[in-house]
């Protein structure tokens, strides 16, 4: 319905009128009449009456023609505004009406609506754009427009602030001249739908511009209508230079090519598909080969309009395919060379392809194993975790799933790597594994736990064999001073020695576990392992009785090597013994030696064996020979075959510990007759010897007369080694100074008045240890002669000096009085060094 007007409320409107002619000639009868009646009245009246009744008279016509023109006009322009509103008020869509000066005059309901106003304002189009300045002239436009009467509807699209659009026309009223009517309509939803049709038009354009072939179309003489970017770049044009420039298609086909007039007549064929390979000018004249796929276009009638045609370039395609075939002659190349073996499976696990690599590690040919399921190259056991490993990698395309298993053989071992290889549909179609024989790596795993074994038993030896010592050290010595008070023929004597005998078995299963760990103190000089193995002979032949034949065999110009003598006779002996037990009292054992040269690892000898100049001692017996699941645990300390109390297990991990220390390498492998094997290789010593080494033992002889005289500071923090080595010494003559630890024997030095002649000093001490203690005495005291005394090795500590360490003597412990008494004596015997 109408708001804000009422019929007849047009009150002060101003209204354009126009007089007909029978509005005339009725106001002119009128004034006819008044003047006749008052010519009739005139005669009897004065001039005065005359006066006023003409006055009155002209009054009266001038209320009546009032009334007449503009009450009944005005009658009429309301009624014709009702019919307005009436119509306004039922239109579904905005409406507005204002005067030609934009005043409100009335609006719909649909109008307030869409303006998103409120019913009942007086608010006009301009006041509802606000402070858009260009909206409002826009709508000052129409205006403009509507008031000139020109005719024709003014029109325009307006986006409010809110995102809308809105329609908004405007035009006059002809029976309301003095009007115009404003039509509203929202138009946002077409703006969208025009939107979204002109974007999807811009990538319709984009797509056919930027597709990876060419469009173009002709019409039915065969003229370019059309291109499309693509086209156009590899033609060396802009598009349109071949869309505008009445071009014909045959002009850009090379002439003499026969194809090019079966590409144009096959226009004429009724429902013909040309397809086909052409050539092609570029602008600059060279030639590109082209496939083109045309097809004909007709009307509704049947006749041909043009065609349309569908363009791939070969010359890159060319070059795709040769890029192709050489990738895959490369992966032909990858895939026969790789060094591990490659597989490819079905879905179901059969073997489709194999590389050498594949057939060398699996001892098959390509023949044998195609058509095979996979699992049957694995063992048994491990065909379930194979299969599985199929299944679980066919159901997903993560990474490659990874599992360990043992061919057929028994001895090898593998890691198969499988993964899944989508096909067209996405789904895994065929399956990929990569094969790597992991037997030598796992070997050398298994090599590698056991030396790490081996040295943390070894150090766990180490550190029982220190604190034995120290403890054994405290026995032999009081045992020894004991025995000074007793008589051979004494009881006591007897007792004493069986306790110092014992002690001293103990310290000979100490010095065994020191070999092991290959922390014993070592005296290498050069040596010829001919002249040590012809002096053993006889000692050997005592230990491995009668009945086992002895055969010594030495190569010609044997090379030097560098070992502690006694040492290498440990081993030695302790073979024999090892050869002796495994054969039962009769046999045969054999000595071998031979200057031997390693060129390649792993093949010359074992893996662990570097490339170098080596003498070989093979240690055989004919006895029963270790079982290979024996044979790898035989250098384990404490690790024995023999029966309770026969054996200690540490024989032939001393050997190894010794052989180890020494430099060199020490393998066993059972013959393949019977008996066992010892490889024994010791690295040569290339170096002369210098001349005056021969004589140095023969310097140092025992002196028989241990007693001396001297002032000697004793080191060492346990208490009853400490107490029986200063007895020992003051026995022989000496004075000693007494300190626990390095502490107090600075004070000592410090607060000592007299001359301090040999430091005799343990070397693994708290808070200070023996070589930091001889930095701080050397300071002040620089010719001090010094013995450590430890045991630990003497390489331990020595490597880790910092001073000039032949001024430094070692006396390992355990040690007897006699032996304490003599390094003390032949060190203080000694000329002072530079």
């Amino acid at each position: 319905m109408a708001v804000n007007y009422k019929p007849g409320s047009t009150k002060n409107r101003r209204f354009f009128v126009g007089v007909d002619a029978r509005q005339l000639a009725a106001a002119y009868f009128l004034v006819a009449t008044l003047i006749c009646i008052a010519a009739i009245l005139g005669q009897d009246m004065s001039l005065i009456n005359l006066l006023i009744l003409s006055g009155m008279v002209l009054a009266a016509m001038g209320i009546g023609l009032w009334y007449l023109i503009f009450y009944g006009l005005r009658r009429a322009a309301s009624g014709d505004l009702d019919l307005i509103a009436e119509f306004v008020s039922s239109s579904p869509e905005g409406r507005l009406v204002t005067s030609r000066e934009g005043e409100f005059i009335l609006a719909n309901n649909a109008y307030f609506k869409v303006m998103r106003m409120p019913e009942g304002s007086r608010q006009t189009l301009m006041d509802g754009m606000g402070d858009d300045f260009v909206a409002r002239e826009q709508l000052k436009s129409i205006q403009n427009g509507a008031t000139k009467g020109s005719g024709h509807s003014a029109r325009v699209e307006l986006r409010m602030e809110d995102g809308r659009w809105l329609a908004i026309l405007a035009h006059p009223i002809k029976a309301v001249p003095d009007c115009i009517i404003w039509y509203v309509t929202e138009t946002t939803t077409q703006h969208k739908i025009e939107e979204v049709e002109r974007s999807e038009r811009e990538k319709l354009t984009e797509y056919f511009n930027n597709a990876p072939v060419g469009f173009y179309s002709l019409d039915a003489k065969g003229r370019i209508l059309f291109v499309n970017r693509i086209l156009a770049e590899w033609l060396g044009y802009h598009q349109r230079d071949l869309s505008e420039a009445n071009i014909f298609f045959t002009d850009l086909l090379v002439k003499g090519d026969e194809r090019q007039l079966s590409l144009m007549d096959k226009m004429t064929e009724m429902g013909h598909r040309f397809e086909g390979e052409v050539e092609l000018k570029r602008r600059d004249g060279t030639i590109i080969p082209v496939h083109i796929t045309q097809t004909i276009a007709r009307n509704e009638k049947g006749e041909i309009i043009g065609s349309r045609s569908v363009v791939r370039e070969l010359l890159q395609e060319q070059e795709w395919r040769e890029r192709v075939e050489n990738a895959e002659l490369h992966f032909r190349r990858f895939f026969e060379a790789a060094p591990i073996g490659i597989v490819l499976l079905d879905d179901q696990g059969i073997i489709v392809e194999g590389n050498p690599a594949f057939r060398v590690m699996t001892q098959t040919v390509i023949d044998q194993a195609v058509g095979c399921h996979v699992s049957e190259l694995v063992m048994d056991g491990d065909r379930e975790r194979l299969n599985e490993t199929l299944a679980l990698s066919s159901a997903n395309d993560m990474s490659p799933t990874s599992v360990e298993l043992k061919f057929l053989d028994g001895e090898r071992v593998a890691n198969f790597y499988v993964s899944a290889v989508a096909g067209s549909e996405g789904r895994a179609d065929s399956l990929l594994v990569h094969i790597i024989d992991t037997s030598a790596q796992r070997q050398l795993e298994i090599q590698f736990a056991q030396s790490q074994k081996m040295q943390a038993v070894g150090q766990l030896a180490g550190g029982i064999a220190h604190d034995f010592n120290n403890l054994l050290t405290a026995m032999i010595g009081f045992c020894d001073l004991l025995l000074l008070r007793h008589q051979v023929g004494d009881q006591s004597y007897s007792d004493i020695s069986q306790i110092k005998q014992n002690a001293n078995r103990a310290a000979g299963l100490v010095r065994q576990l020191l070999a092991f760990s290959r922390q014993q103190t070592l005296r290498p000089k050069v040596t010829d392992l001919t002249e040590v193995l012809a002096e053993l002979s006889n000692l050997l032949r005592r230990l491995i009785g009668e009945a086992i034949g002895l055969e010594i065999k030495h190569a010609r110009d044997l090379w030097l090597v560098k070992v502690d003598q006694s040492q290498f006779e440990q081993v030695i002996i302790n073979l024999a013994v090892n050869a002796r037990d495994a054969m039962s009292g009769e046999g045969q054992l054999s000595f071998r030696t031979e200057n031997y040269v390693v060129r390649q690892r792993g093949v010359d000898a074992d893996k662990l064996v570097p490339p170098g100049e080596y003498i070989l001692i093979r240690v055989s017996d004919t006895g029963t020979g270790i079982p290979e699941d024996v044979l790898a645990k035989i250098f384990d300390p404490f690790f024995t075959t023999k029966k309770v109390g026969e054996g200690t297990g540490l024989g032939l991990s001393t050997v190894y510990g010794i052989i180890k220390q020494t430099g060199g390498f020490i393998f066993a492998e059972n013959n393949p007759d019977r008996g066992i094997t010892f490889k024994i290789y010791l690295p040569r010593y290339a170096e002369v010897a210098p001349a005056e080494e021969d004589g140095k033992g023969e310097a140092a002889i025992a002196h028989r007369d241990l007693s001396g005289v001297g002032t000697i500071l004793l080191v060492e923090d346990e208490d009853p080694v400490r107490m029986f080595a200063a007895r020992a010494l003051q026995n022989k003559g000496y004075e000693v100074l007494q300190a626990d630890c390095g502490e107090s024997a600075l004070e000592i030095v410090k607060d000592y008045t007299g001359k301090i002649d040999l430091l005799v000093t343990d070397v693994v001490m708290p808070s200070m240890d023996g070589p930091t203690l001889v930095r701080h005495i050397t300071k002040t005291m620089p010719d001090l002669k010094v013995i450590f005394i430890s045991g630990y090795a003497e390489d331990a500590f020595r490597k880790d000096l910092d001073f000039d360490v032949e001024k430094i003597e070692f006396l390992p412990k355990p040690f007897s009085l006699k032996e304490i008494a003599e390094k003390v004596k032949e060190v203080l015997m000694q000329e002072p060094v530079g």
